[in-house]
């Protein structure tokens, strides 16, 4: 969540600082976890997140990599007397401190939200002007990780208040993952390395597929600011919607898929308590997790586009490749594709030639389907996609 903000873009870069006090090599690779605003939004209470704790501990996300149980809007009340934040006691009767307790001894890692304006998104206290005595608490708390909103911000830089809170991170002398929340209207991946890990690239996630500021939407804004995103600096697509009502199993199998081939963070955002065995499967499919986590974290580029079928290619760090063949259309495709043909990464001047000595393995069917000796042929469901990775034989 966040407010488009009028500031212009020219006033704000050149107050970055050079020199970041932000602690290093604290996401390697995109950050994983859980979310509470998609699902609970304002009704998030204690219990949901204990619930949510529980389920992430024990369905085999954990194990798959999630470490995030993240809480969003709407936990905050006020501030006490001295100016320090105070949790709402209706909703967090036991406080945050046993909160994040009770997320650790899950084996599994604490997040909360904050705003750098006067007042968050729903109109809970901002952290403009208590940087520092909220950093004080969150360190004191256990935080681990800080989404940082950008809201009742009106006639402030946004690089400016995102380093204030970075700076008072750094002061508490507690590693906490700092997620920069501005929707993408200060152009944070101009900026955002020197100050967080991770920056909100667009506007929020709708629970939609091809409509609206959906899946595709998000998509094709993230593939034109690829070239920023790097080990320990990601940009941040925003949370999952898979799993939630907005889109069905195979349109949350694409969802999944494109994040993956995106190098972006996986922040779960359905009730993991509930969900379908089908989407469990999808969340922690090891393979699909693999390309996302890749080291060398450089997102996906267009190869080719044919018969209405987009096929994606992201180079790994070991010499193979991820490739996507996305169907974009509500009805099915027919895929013939060469490989033989260059892939010509546009942005990085980069020409990968395929031969015909690699392996061609289906993610989600968990199936070997030949070598790129032959051309790859398949029928590709309506919004659906072939997800599959090259290694050399």
């Amino acid at each position: 969540m966040f407010k488009r903000s009028a500031l212009a873009i020219l006033l704000m870069l050149p107050v970055v600082m050079v020199v970041a006090q932000k602690y290093p090599n604290l996401s390697p690779t995109p950050p994983m976890g859980w979310n509470s605003w998609n699902y609970f939004d304002c009704r998030v209470t204690e219990a949901n997140i204990k619930h949510m704790a529980d389920a992430m501990a024990s369905n085999g996300m954990k194990e798959a990599g999630y470490s995030y149980i993240v809480i969003d809007d709407c936990w905050q009340r006020s501030r006490d007397k001295d100016g320090y934040i105070v949790a709402d006691p209706l909703k967090f009767p036991s406080g945050i401190k046993a909160l994040a307790d009770y997320v650790h001894s899950k084996g599994l890692k604490f997040g909360i939200y904050s705003d750098a304006g006067t007042l968050t998104c729903q109109h809970r206290p901002g952290s403009a002007g208590y940087e520092d005595k909220d950093a004080q608490r969150y360190s004191e708390w256990g935080v681990d990780y800080l989404k940082y909103d950008w809201c009742s911000t009106d006639g402030m830089s946004a690089p400016v208040q995102y380093s204030k809170m970075r700076d008072a991170l750094y002061r508490t002398g507690k590693p906490i993952v700092f997620s920069i929340c501005t929707g993408g209207d200060a152009k944070p991946w101009l900026w955002g390395d020197t100050v967080g890990q991770l920056w909100r690239s667009t506007q929020d996630i709708q629970d939609k597929f091809a409509n609206g500021h959906g899946v595709l939407k998000i998509f094709d804004e993230m593939s034109r600011i690829r070239t920023y995103n790097k080990p320990n600096a990601w940009n941040d697509a925003d949370m999952l919607q898979a799993g939630n009502i907005g889109l069905n199993e195979t349109q949350s199998r694409t969802h999944f898929t494109l994040w993956c081939m995106m190098s972006t963070p996986l922040m779960a955002g359905n009730n993991l308590k509930l969900m379908e065995p089908g989407i469990l499967k999808i969340l922690t499919n090891k393979n699909a997790i693999a390309v996302d986590q890749d080291k060398l974290g450089i997102p996906c580029f267009l190869w080719a586009n044919a018969n209405g079928i987009e096929a994606w290619i992201k180079p790994l760090a070991d010499g193979s490749f991820a490739v996507c063949f996305l169907n974009r259309n509500s009805h099915s495709a027919t895929l013939n594709f060469n490989w033989q043909q260059p892939a010509t990464d546009p942005d990085y001047k980069k020409t990968y030639a395929i031969d015909s000595h690699y392996k061609v393995f289906d993610i989600w069917k968990n199936a070997e389907l030949g070598t790129t000796e032959k051309n790859i042929t398949s029928t590709i469901k309506g919004q659906d996609v072939l997800f599959v990775l090259l290694k050399k034989k």
